[in-house]
């Protein structure tokens, strides 16, 4: 039993990882009042990108810097669509999504061809924080990138109470009418904040493919950025609840991993869906009573 718990622990952690990078992206983009539906494509070119960088180069941190650098790229492509010229964020997101879901496949069929083998490289290795323990040792050998993924969300937290920056954002996305009178220019805190969004969306995905999997395939996001759009719900627009919200769908996620080990006889289809239906489960309880950013959604035009 013991054992059991260790290991459900030290994989909640890894499954939490790029939830809790998309999920903040999320967050820098809706705190400015601009819904991000793009995330899911920018998770799988960050992935794309990131493994394909540091299978060419050897290196996994130009992997990673080459990933967030072109999830920048599109949260100022997200930024030219919504904030510039004012359109749909609804239609703007999906575009990206399925722009850069086929920009992805397409150029890892230039890059590494049709190979019956898929491509590979080494992951990034965990640190052993705690080696010598049989507690402590499993759970803390994690990678640098998840430890990165906890420490910035207070970090995160910080920058949007704490900071002018921040509170520039929370003006522009609750009443960027009110903003602009101030004196501040809408259009670009609105496109900064979506850039930094797409650096951590692309982070997350990166993740998977430099991190965890140490290979590019199709499904790599399986869904995590849609599930990021649930948990910024959930979390009510903050950031350290983000964190929670992470570990539950994280957590849900390893758990039906490890039950399919047991023999229960249950169709494994039902362990898959098991996390999604925790997640909106947890969204419908949660979310209502939640306060979303004032402007969300609605495009802004200077008179």
């Amino acid at each position: 039993m013991e054992t059991f718990l260790v290991g459900l622990i030290a994989a909640t952690l890894r499954v939490a990882t790029p939830l809790i990078y998309g999920t903040l992206g999320e967050l820098f983009s809706e705190r400015a009042g601009v819904l991000n539906l793009g995330i899911e494509g920018t998770m799988f070119l960050g992935a794309f990108v990131g493994f394909t960088a540091a299978s060419l180069t050897g290196n996994l941190w130009i992997g990673f810097i080459a990933a967030i650098m072109a999830g920048i790229l599109s949260g100022w492509l997200m930024s030219l669509l919504t904030v510039r010229l004012g359109v749909n964020q609804h239609v703007s997101g999906l575009g990206i999504t399925l722009l850069w879901t086929g920009f992805s496949l397409f150029g890892f069929r230039l890059a590494f061809g049709e190979p019956k083998v898929p491509p590979s490289i080494s992951p990034f290795k965990p640190l052993e924080l705690f080696g010598g323990s049989s507690i402590l040792g499993p759970i803390f050998s994690q990678q640098l990138l998840t430890y990165v993924a906890f420490a910035i969300i207070p970090l995160v937290w910080w920058i949007i109470q704490r900071t002018r920056f921040g509170l520039n954002i929370r003006a522009v996305g609750e009443n960027p009418e009110a903003a602009d009178a101030a004196g501040l220019n809408v259009y670009r805190i609105r496109t900064q904040a979506l850039m930094i969004a797409g650096g951590l969306m692309a982070a997350g995905g990166a993740f998977l493919s430099l991190g965890q999997l140490g290979a590019f395939t199709y499904g790599i996001i399986a869904g995590r950025g849609w599930v990021c759009i649930a948990l910024i719900i959930f979390a009510n627009w903050e950031a350290v609840k983000v964190m929670w919200g992470a570990l539950l769908f994280g957590g849900v996620a390893s758990l039906q991993l490890r039950l399919q080990t047991t023999g229960i006889k249950l169709p494994y289809e039902l362990f898959l869906a098991l996390p999604y239906l925790v997640t909106i489960l947890a969204l419908v309880l949660a979310g209502r009573n939640v306060n979303a950013p004032s402007s969300l959604l609605k495009p802004y035009r200077r008179e």
